[in-house]
C-alpha cells in the first residue's frame, strides 16, 4: 500500500490530513490523485460515497493551486447546498497550512450579495451548485476563463435534477483545454453521454465492480402488509436501541407523516425534506450531526450528498423506483471500512424491483425475521446495562454521599438491586405548550404536565400556600406582563404615545382624583372624534405617583387624530410628550415594559406607596391564548436546561413555518411541581434591508391601509 507522500500529496497537505487522522490513502484516492497531478488528464471515476472522493479530487486540486495568482482556477459542481458546503469544508481543512488559499461555497439559498463580495476579494477553489454558479454568471460577477480543473461530484444526481442546461452553459464558459474529472456512483447512459461530450479521451476509474454496492453493508428486507409498514418500522427501530440512521421515504409528505409519527411516539427524530426553508434544513442537519437526534427521515434529493459519519443503518421505508437511489441510500453507511446494514421494509409487489437490484449491485438481500417483543425487551436492557457500564466514576465528587448510600441499600442483595432497577418507574412527564401571540410577538412556555399527580410529588416547599404578599407580587407581576400584550395586539407604529403632566396648581389629591381627570380627557377626546366621525378611541393609559410625588398618566391611543388635537385636549399642565410609536426590535415590547413597569416607593402618605394602575378601554382585542400547541418530551427540555440542546434551535423548528423568529429565552423553577420550565419571545421575522415579507404580512398591510385610508377620509 502507497503512503499519500508516494502518491506525490505536498508536505503543506500532508501536515494537514494527517492531523484530520488520514493514514494510507483509500483505493479511489491511490488511483486517481496521481492521475489529477498531471495536466490534461480528464477522469471518470466511478465509486461509492464514503469511499474517500472528495479527498481524491481536492487534495490534487488544492496542490495545483498557484496561491499569488487570486482568481478563480478549480471548479468544483455539486447537486445540493449541503454538499457543497460539505466539500467547501473539507477542502478549507486540507489546506489549513497553505497560506492565502481562498475556497468559496456557491449556492442558493443564501445571500447572494454576500458570496458577490467574496468574489470580488478574490478566490482560487470555487464550489457551486449550477443554478447559482449561473445567475452569478448572468449578472457578470464571476468569470470562469481561468478554470484550469473542473470536477462534477455527484454527476448522476446532477442530471436527474435536471440540471443538464445549466451544466452545459458553465462549461462552456470554462477554456477547453482544462482538466475535467466526473465522479459517479453508476455509469449511467446519461453519464456516459456527458463523459463524450466534455471530457477528452477519459480514462475510467472504478472502485469495485460497475455499479456494485458497498462491500461493507448487509443487505436485509422485511416482507409486510402495506398497512403494517409503520409498525414493522417502530419494531425494527426498538431491537436497534443503538441506532443512529436515516429513513428513506419516496414523498415529502411520506416523509413528514413517517417523521411526526415517530416524535408522537417518543422517538428521537426529525424530518428532511424539501419543503422545510434553508434554515429549518440546516438545523435538523446540525442537530443530527452533532447526534442530538438518532433517526433523520429523508427524501432522496433532500439526503443526497450527506456525509455523516458512522451512521449504523439505512432503512428503506419502501424501494426506490431505480437502481442508482438505492445504491446511493445505502452508501450512506459502511463507510471508511466499518460495517452498516441496509434494510428494506417492503411488500409483495416490490420483490421483483428487489431482484432486480440483488442483480445489478451483486449481492444478495437476507429476508429477516420480525423480532418479537421479548427479543426486545432484552435488546434495550443490554442498552441500558452498557450505558451504566460506560460511566466514568468520579470517586472525589461522590465519596461524601457513599455512607449513605450503602447504608440506605444494605438490606438489598446485588441481585436483588439489578431486578429493581430494570422494573423502576420513574415519574413521566409530558411537556406540553403554552403560546400568547400579541400583535408581532409571540410568547412561549414549555411547562410540564404530570401523569401521575400525586401531592407527595411535588416540593413541600411549593406545596406551601404563598402568603398574602408573595400573592400580591405575583399577580402585580402578571397584570405588567398582560399590560404588555394587550398593547402590543391593539397598537402600532402608527399610533400615538402620549405623557400628560400637571402644573402646579392642578397636582391631585390622590388616585381616585388623578384617574377622574384622565376620565375627562377621554370624554373629551371621544366627543372631538364624533364630531369628525370616528369611533370612541382605543386606549390603554397608566396613572403613576412618581418617586418625587409628581402625577402624570402615559397613554397609547390610536392614531386616528392627529397629534397636535391630542395634546390640545390636555388641560391641566404643559411640559407633555406626544408622538408616533416606534418599535424596538421586539416590537412595541420596550414601551410596554417601561408603561407597566413596577410600582416603587414614593411620597403619597395616603397609600404608603405610588401607585400604577393600567386601565384599557372597552373595544381591545385580547392576545391570543393556546394551550398544548406542541408537546415535546421531558429528554429535550433537559437537554435545553443543561445547555445541550439550544432553546433557539427546538423554538426555529417549531415555529419558522409560522413566520416567527427566535429572540430570548429563561430558564424558569417552578415552586409548584419541582420542575423547570421554559419562558421565551418569539417575533415576527423582520423584513429583510431591500427585500420582500411574506404574501400573508403583505396582505394584512395592504388590508390595514386601506383601513387606514377610510379613517383618514372620513377625518378630512
Amino acid at each position: 500500500m502507497k503512503t499519500f507522500q508516494e502518491l506525490g500529496v505536498s508536505e503543506e497537505i500532508l501536515r494537514a490530513i494527517t492531523e484530520l487522522g488520514y493514514e494510507n490513502p483509500m483505493p479511489v484516492q491511490e488511483e486517481v490523485i496521481p492521475y489529477l497531478l498531471g495536466n490534461g488528464n480528464d477522469v471518470v471515476a466511478l465509486a461509492q460515497t464514503g469511499t474517500g472522493k472528495t479527498a481524491a479530487f481536492g487534495l490534487p486540486l488544492i496542490q495545483k493551486i498557484e496561491v499569488k495568482n487570486r482568481v478563480p482556477q478549480a471548479l468544483v459542481l455539486c447537486p445540493t447546498r449541503e454538499l457543497c458546503l460539505q466539500i467547501a469544508g473539507d477542502l478549507t481543512d486540507y489546506s489549513k497550512y497553505v497560506d492565502g488559499l481562498r475556497v468559496l461555497p456557491v449556492y442558493g439559498g443564501s445571500s447572494i450579495e454576500s458570496q458577490i463580495r467574496n468574489l470580488k476579494k478574490g478566490v482560487h477553489i470555487i464550489v457551486a451548485t449550477p443554478g447559482r454558479l449561473l445567475d452569478l454568471m448572468e449578472r457578470g460577477t464571476v468569470k470562469l476563463g481561468t478554470i484550469r480543473d473542473v470536477v462534477m461530484d455527484e454527476a448522476d444526481e446532477m442530471l436527474n435534477m435536471g440540471f443538464t442546461d445549466s451544466i452545459n452553459a458553465i462549461l462552456a464558459d470554462v477554456p477547453e483545454d482544462r482538466n475535467t474529472l466526473l465522479f459517479s456512483a453508476t455509469m449511467s447512459p446519461e453519464i456516459a453521454r456527458i463523459a463524450k461530450n466534455y471530457l477528452r479521451d477519459p480514462k475510467e476509474i472504478t472502485i469495485g465492480t460497475r455499479n456494485e454496492g458497498n462491500k461493507n453493508v448487509n443487505h436485509l428486507y422485511y416482507m409486510v402488509h402495506a398497512k403494517d409498514k409503520y409498525l414493522a418500522l417502530k419494531r425494527i427501530v426498538d431491537y436497534y436501541p443503538q441506532i443512529y440512521g436515516i429513513i428513506f421515504c419516496r414523498t415529502r409528505k411520506e416523509t413528514q407523516e413517517i417523521a411526526d409519527k415517530l416524535i408522537q411516539d417518543g422517538y428521537n427524530a426529525d424530518s428532511l425534506h424539501g419543503e422545510l426553508s434553508q434554515q429549518q434544513r440546516d438545523l435538523v442537519m446540525q442537530k443530527f450531526r452533532q447526534r442530538h437526534l438518532q433517526l433523520l427521515v429523508a427524501t432522496d434529493v433532500a439526503a443526497r450528498g450527506l456525509d455523516v459519519d458512522d451512521l449504523t443503518h439505512v432503512i428503506h421505508y419502501g424501494l426506490p423506483d431505480d437502481t442508482e437511489s438505492y445504491t446511493h441510500r445505502s452508501g450512506r453507511t459502511g463507510r471508511a471500512g466499518k460495517t452498516g446494514t441496509s434494510i428494506a421494509i417492503m411488500n409483495l409487489r416490490e420483490k421483483g424491483r428487489m431482484r432486480e437490484i440483488e442483480k445489478i449491485i451483486n449481492k444478495k438481500f437476507v429476508a429477516g425475521e420480525m423480532p418479537t417483543g421479548k427479543q426486545i425487551c432484552e435488546k434495550q436492557l443490554i442498552k441500558v446495562i452498557d450505558d451504566i457500564e460506560k460511566v466514568k466514576v468520579n470517586e472525589e465528587e461522590i465519596a461524601d454521599f457513599l455512607p449513605d448510600i450503602y447504608r440506605k441499600l444494605d438490606w438489598l442483595e446485588k441481585e436483588d438491586i439489578i431486578k429493581r432497577m430494570m422494573d423502576g418507574k420513574k415519574i413521566k412527564y409530558v411537556y406540553a405548550t403554552k403560546e400568547i401571540k400579541a400583535g408581532e410577538q409571540l410568547e412561549v412556555e414549555i411547562y410540564p404536565e404530570f401523569t401521575r399527580k400525586r401531592v407527595e410529588e411535588i416540593p413541600e416547599e411549593g406545596r406551601r400556600k404563598k402568603d398574602r404578599q408573595a400573592q400580591r407580587n405575583l399577580n402585580e407581576k402578571n397584570s405588567r406582563k398582560q399590560c404588555e400584550r394587550v398593547i402590543n395586539e391593539n397598537f402600532g407604529d402608527r399610533d400615538i404615545w402620549a405623557t400628560f403632566t400637571y402644573s402646579a396648581e392642578y397636582t391631585p389629591a390622590s388616585m381616585k382624583v388623578a384617574k377622574s381627570h384622565m376620565q375627562n380627557y377621554i370624554r373629551r377626546l371621544n366627543y372631538q372624534r364624533k364630531k369628525r366621525g370616528l369611533p370612541n378611541a382605543r386606549y390603554v393609559y397608566v396613572t403613576e405617583q412618581g418617586e418625587k410625588g409628581r402625577w402624570h398618566h402615559h397613554i397609547v391611543l390610536d392614531g386616528d387624530m392627529d397629534m397636535d388635537t391630542v395634546e390640545s385636549l390636555w388641560t391641566y399642565g404643559k411640559r407633555n410628550q406626544v408622538r408616533r410609536l416606534q418599535k424596538d426590535e421586539n416590537g412595541l415590547v420596550g414601551m410596554a415594559k417601561y408603561v407597566s413597569k413596577p410600582k416603587g416607593k414614593g411620597k403619597d402618605s395616603e397609600e404608603g406607596k405610588y401607585q400604577k394602575i393600567w386601565t384599557p378601554s372597552k373595544n381591545l382585542k385580547k392576545p391570543d391564548e393556546h394551550k398544548n400547541h406542541y408537546k415535546t418530551k421531558q429528554s429535550h427540555v433537559d437537554k435545553m436546561v443543561n445547555g445541550t440542546l439550544p432553546v433557539q434551535e427546538h423554538l426555529n423548528k417549531w415555529y419558522a413555518s409560522e413566520g416567527y423568529e427566535y429572540t430570548e429565552s429563561e430558564i424558569r423553577y417552578n415552586k409548584w411541581n419541582g420542575q423547570y420550565y421554559i419562558y421565551a419571545r418569539m417575533r415576527k421575522q423582520q423584513e429583510e434591508k431591500g427585500g420582500k415579507k411574506s404574501e400573508k404580512t403583505r396582505k394584512s398591510k395592504a388590508k390595514k391601509g386601506g383601513q387606514n385610508r377610510k379613517s383618514t377620509r372620513k377625518r378630512d
